[in-house]
């Protein structure tokens, strides 16, 4: 029930980052709520850079960064994949020159401009008196910021790889891994007429959570993450010793793209970085496959195995929610509300051991949310590790 004493307002609400499949559940969720508790909803397009880029003039066409939210325009798209918000990488407090409205450029001509006070100010000409971001860690962050600098701020966490910290579960993490197992077995076939080695590149910058739990669950025989540093050596005989043991002569390995092997590099597709420092990353998919043909000629009387190799990159961000992704984000909407009426701010909301919480927003900033290879992986066969499942969350591996 809502609180009666709550004055209604204007609730603001964005998605930043990567696109995954679940955030128009969310925004739906948040709306529907929010509307039928009285309050008005604004959806600011295309993340913080909406943000950044409103005119603060009645005149002025501010129809590419925000839109007042109805039940018909969520409906529409409640059960769709993507985000209708469009979404960005921008950050407000590091803004590149290049990258400054052009209403704001006589104000801020430094190399890298903090635009927090622009923001501020144009949530104020919105009148928006509460704010829920929905984003990975880089996102929040700035939500944090926001938090300091007095703005009521309720979270919700989006990430395919999974990794924000604090929560053992991010909107499109399940759809993600639905459908990398459902590509690859699909892949497999393939694989299998040709007996070759299936090398799959799957997104996962820091932390190898899309790697792992396709594996775990038999879409793959082994699996390279970014927490470990692994031997190719060990790889090639890893994946001989599969083909060799399979009836139909094939093995298949999953690739997280920020995977370190023997030289401890990660593989930059890109020297240009986003707002958030981060590079561009790719081709280690095609680096392990190369070494993997090469090396296997020495363990199979000097003839290389052949090898498939194949990014599955943004097909598996892509398209409606599976299940999970439908469920999750109209709870997490609903915890934001259930926060926003109570008076509360400065939270994350979480699912934590399969149960749906709350935690202090400034974990996103923090700490780290990576696998823990010592409890669940396995460096001498190179795939999960678990000594039992009892009690463990849903998705088995956290940060804790």
């Amino acid at each position: 029930m809502a609180n009666i004493k709550t004055k209604p307002g204007v609730i603001g609400i964005l998605t930043g980052g990567g696109d995954v499949p679940g955030l128009n559940p969310a925004i739906r969720a948040v709306t529907i709520r929010a509307l039928r508790e009285g309050y008005k909803v604004v959806g600011i397009r295309r993340g913080w850079a909406g943000a950044i880029d409103i005119i603060r003039d009645n005149k002025a066409d501010n129809s590419n960064n925000f839109q007042f939210l109805s039940e018909e325009i969520v409906n529409k798209a409640g059960r769709t994949g993507g985000t209708f918000l469009h979404t960005s990488r921008t950050r407000p407090s590091h803004v590149k020159k290049a990258s400054v409205p052009s209403h704001l450029q006589d104000t801020y001509k430094e190399e890298v401009n903090d635009l927090t006070p622009e923001v501020l100010k144009n949530l104020d000409y919105l009148g928006i008196d509460h704010l829920i971001p929905i984003g990975g860690d880089d996102t929040l962050s700035y939500g944090v910021r926001l938090y300091k600098e007095g703005v009521k701020v309720i979270a919700i966490p989006k990430t395919m790889d999974n990794d924000v910290p604090g929560t053992d579960y991010c909107i499109g993490f399940s759809t993600c891994v639905t459908r990398t197992i459902s590509m690859t077995n699909s892949l497999r076939t393939i694989a299998g007429s040709h007996e070759r080695f299936l090398v799959l590149e799957v997104f996962g910058r820091y932390a190898g959570f899309t790697a792992m739990l396709p594996t775990m669950a038999g879409a793959a025989h082994r699996c390279i993450i970014p927490e470990y540093n692994a031997s190719i050596d060990l790889l090639t005989e890893m994946l001989m010793y599969d083909r060799k043991h399979n009836p139909s002569r094939y093995a298949v390995v999953i690739v997280s793209e920020g995977a370190k092997v023997e030289g401890g590099e990660m593989m930059v597709q890109d020297s240009r970085t986003d707002a958030y420092g981060h590079a561009k990353l790719g081709g280690i998919g095609d680096a392990v496959a190369q070494e993997l043909e090469k090396r296997s000629a020495k363990l199979n009387g000097g003839k290389s195995v052949g090898i498939i190799n194949q990014k599955l990159g943004y097909l598996v961000r892509g398209g409606d929610p599976d299940a999970i992704d439908s469920i999750v984000p109209m709870a997490y909407g609903n915890l934001a509300l259930d926060l926003l009426l109570e008076g509360i701010h400065g939270r994350l909301v979480v699912l934590k051991n399969g149960r749906y919480d709350n935690v202090p927003l400034d974990v996103v900033t923090s700490t780290k949310k990576l696998v823990n290879v010592k409890e669940h992986y396995n460096t001498e066969r190179l795939r999960p590790w678990y000594k039992s499942f009892e009690m463990k969350p849903l998705f088995i591996m956290t940060s804790e």
